[in-house]
Formats: structure tokens, C-alpha cells, sequence
């Protein structure tokens, strides 16, 4: 059996003078006009390649918003599966040595350029509407319980994929508010993306698992405020924060609410509602 050709990419949209515009490729080696995207690299993460690979074919540095539909079809034989995000463009589009020719068409005119069918099936899915993400993560791997449980820190590997997760936070929130339990493994895990981000880590005793402090008045207002956001706790408490967010934003949340350590939720939001959800690890 051929092994499965990963891949990632973005429908990038902005908002042109007769309403949403989608970019479009065209490749002339294929003589075709398609969405930016292209296959992962061994150990990458579908986020990265997806950001990398926009850049690379369109020069934009793309800002990842809710996931679109995923595609797959056979190349030569082999059987390939494309992951997409919407993302808004950032900056301005051009070709680059992967494309000739890069196009900004009015989203209801986009489906008659592009090429092939499951490309017009992805533009299909999009709401061009901004978003903001509210994401919620479990702390990366930390050493083994023993003394005080506030001052635990990560352990090695917690480590470096406290450092992995900083990237995957800034694919979808390259500038955020962050706020954390007190608990030490709970801040170093978004300490690293909190310095790339610019800004500190607010440390908020209603996130950690003990006190009795409800979660519920900063939620709400983290929600209300309608802006990039990061919050960092428990796998104890994880599920019931992130129900407080659902409820705040009117939804219902995920029936599945574990995460695995270093994973996270994004809630995308948009005027006090919920948009999309997803979910990630780090191995994705």
C-alpha cells in the first residue's frame, strides 16, 4: 500500500472593493490555477507547513483562521491529503520561483479560474469574516509530582515542546494575550510564545485546580473582549473552562474535551459567537 502524501495550505481572502477576494496560483510547469499549498516536510507540523508554504509560493505570512474542508486524490497513483485553513492576507502577494503568476479574483468568480474540482469545493466552504481565536491549552510534560505542585517545573521534553509550541500558538495568534494558571509548568509552557509575542504571561489563580476561585468572570470577560487570547491549565480543569468558553459564546462544547499534554483547543470567534473549534496536538 503507497504511503499517504501529506500536505497543508490556505485560502487566503481579503476585502476588495466589490466585496471578498481568494488569491489564486498559477503553476507553469502544470499550465493550472490552484489554492497556495504544498506537501510537509519529514517531522513538520501540518500548521508550519501550511504557513510555509503560502510564504513560499505567495510571499505572504499568513495568519491561520478556522479549518476548511481537507481533500484528497491520487497523484500518479499515490494518494494524497491536503489539510486547508481561511487565512487573511497579510502583506502583498506575489509570485515567487514555485509560481508564475499569483491573482486576486472576487470569491464568486474564483471558482470558474481554479483548475480542479475539490480546489472549487474548498473556496466554497469559506466565510470571509474576521475571526479571533480564543485557544486553550494544557501544559506541556512536567517532572513527577512530589512537594510543593505549584513550583513543579517541565521536565525536558516538556521543554522543548514548550518551545514547538510556540510556533503552532503564533499560526493562529501571532500577537495574544496570555494568561496562565500560577503553577510554574503552566507559565513556562507560554513563556516562550509570550516573548516572541512581545507581552508577558498573567498568571490567574481561578485557572489553577485548587482554591475554589471560579474561572467563570475571566472567561467571560476574555470572551466579551472579542481579542487574540491564550489560556494555559490543567487537565483537571481544562474541560470545564473550556465549557465556560462554549457557554459565554453561546455554543455547546466538543462532546470529546481531553487533550493530551501540549495540546490545545482554538475557539474562533466573531462577534460574541463561535465560528469553528479545533482541536491539536503537537504531533499532528
Amino acid at each position: 500500500m503507497s504511503d499517504l502524501i501529506r500536505a497543508a495550505g490556505a485560502v487566503l481572502w481579503r476585502l476588495g472593493p466589490e466585496g471578498p477576494e481568494v488569491l489564486l496560483v498559477h503553476r507553469d510547469r502544470y499550465d493550472d490555477w490552484s489554492l497556495p499549498k504544498g506537501k510537509r516536510e519529514p517531522g513538520e507540523h501540518l500548521l508550519m507547513t501550511a504557513i510555509r508554504e503560502v510564504h513560499e509560493e505567495t510571499s505572504v505570512h499568513a495568519v491561520l483562521g478556522p479549518r476548511l474542508r481537507t481533500v484528497s486524490y491520487l497523484v500518479r497513483g499515490e494518494p494524497k491529503r491536503v489539510d486547508y485553513w481561511s487565512a487573511m492576507a497579510d502583506g502583498d502577494a506575489k509570485a515567487s520561483n514555485e509560481v508564475d503568476a499569483v491573482e486576486w479574483l472576487p470569491l464568486a468568480r474564483a471558482g470558474g479560474r481554479l483548475s480542479y474540482s475539490h480546489d472549487v469545493d474548498v473556496v466554497s466552504g469559506l466565510v470571509a469574516a474576521p475571526t479571533a481565536p480564543l485557544i486553550i491549552v494544557r501544559h506541556t510534560s512536567a517532572g513527577h509530582k512530589a512537594g510543593d505542585d505549584l513550583a513543579r517545573r517541565l521536565d525536558a521534553k516538556g521543554e522543548r515542546d514548550a518551545v514547538a509550541l510556540a510556533s503552532l500558538l503564533a499560526a493562529f495568534a501571532p500577537h495574544g494575550r496570555v494568561l496562565s494558571s500560577p503553577a510554574r509548568r503552566c507559565v513556562d509552557t507560554v513563556r516562550y510564545y509570550a516573548a516572541a509575542a512581545g507581552t508577558q504571561v498573567e498568571e490567574h489563580p481561578s485557572l489553577q485546580t485548587t482554591g475554589g476561585v471560579s474561572a467563570t468572570p475571566l472567561v467571560r470577560s476574555v470572551v466579551a473582549a472579542g481579542q487574540p487570547a491564550i489560556l494555559c491549565l490543567h487537565r483537571e480543569n481544562l474541560p470545564v473552562v473550556l465549557a465556560e468558553a462554549c457557554a459565554a459564546l453561546g455554543a455547546a462544547p466538543p462532546e470529546v474535551t481531553k487533550l493530551p499534554k501540549g495540546g490545545f483547543w482554538v475557539l474562533h470567534t466573531a462577534g460574541g459567537q463561535l465560528a469553528a473549534i479545533e482541536r491539536h496536538t503537537l504531533t499532528h
